[in-house]
């Protein structure tokens, strides 16, 4: 993998600054190939962009030649604001997204989200339209996760107790979507993060 060198941003938001620790491979060998935008599970249950999930996905995103950034929702670490089950959280994403494609240019947009992440990230995608969607254990069950567009990266685990296998299809299935299931993998994907980042990667290569 390449290196990673991690730098950290304080970007205006609509309800204060947000904070983003963004991962540049650099416009070296092989360029940059795009911009990857991850968020992290809900906040007022202990998410951060520190969550181990969202990091791998950074370092997968990374080791491709993606910028990847890792926002902070609202009221997590140095953003400002308080949670706003996920209105707000979207149109911070969408910022995030704005300010990266002005500093590195227009590059083709990746929106990655774990759990509630997820769930805000069909909600920007709808707005954005971004080349590609991953949703890692995306909480359908929970929050009124959107329709997404075909070939989107859906990855769950088989045994995930806060969301369960079954639900994922029940969203899935009407809108024609694959799935791919890590078997015995549970929410947060402890040891079988390697997995995870197997499956991004051949996906993205």
């Amino acid at each position: 993998m390449r290196p990673v060198k991690t730098d950290r941003l304080l970007i205006d938001g609509t309800a204060g600054k947000i904070e983003v620790d963004v991962s540049d491979p650099g416009a070296g060998e092989g360029g940059r190939r795009g911009i990857a935008l991850i968020a992290h599970p809900h906040p007022l249950m202990g998410g951060t962009k520190d969550n181990k999930v969202v990091t791998t996905l950074a370092r997968t995103f990374h080791a491709l030649g993606y910028v990847a950034l890792r926002p902070n929702f609202r009221g997590v670490g140095g953003t400002g604001g308080v949670h706003d089950e996920g209105r707000g959280e979207t149109d911070d994403l969408i910022a995030v997204a704005a300010c990266a494609q002005e500093k590195f240019g227009p590059l083709p947009l990746v929106c990655a989200g774990f759990s509630f992440g997820s769930f805000v990230q069909t909600r920007v995608a709808k707005q954005l339209s971004p080349a590609q969607l991953v949703l890692v254990a995306p909480a359908v069950n929970r929050f009124p996760t959107e329709q997404v567009a075909p070939g989107t990266l859906i990855i769950h685990g088989e045994v995930d107790d806060v969301v369960p296998l079954t639900a994922v299809f029940d969203w899935a299935r009407p809108q024609n979507l694959a799935v791919v299931v890590i078997p015995g993998g549970e929410h947060f994907f402890h040891g079988r993060l390697h997995q995870l980042q197997d499956i991004v990667t051949r996906h993205f290569k």
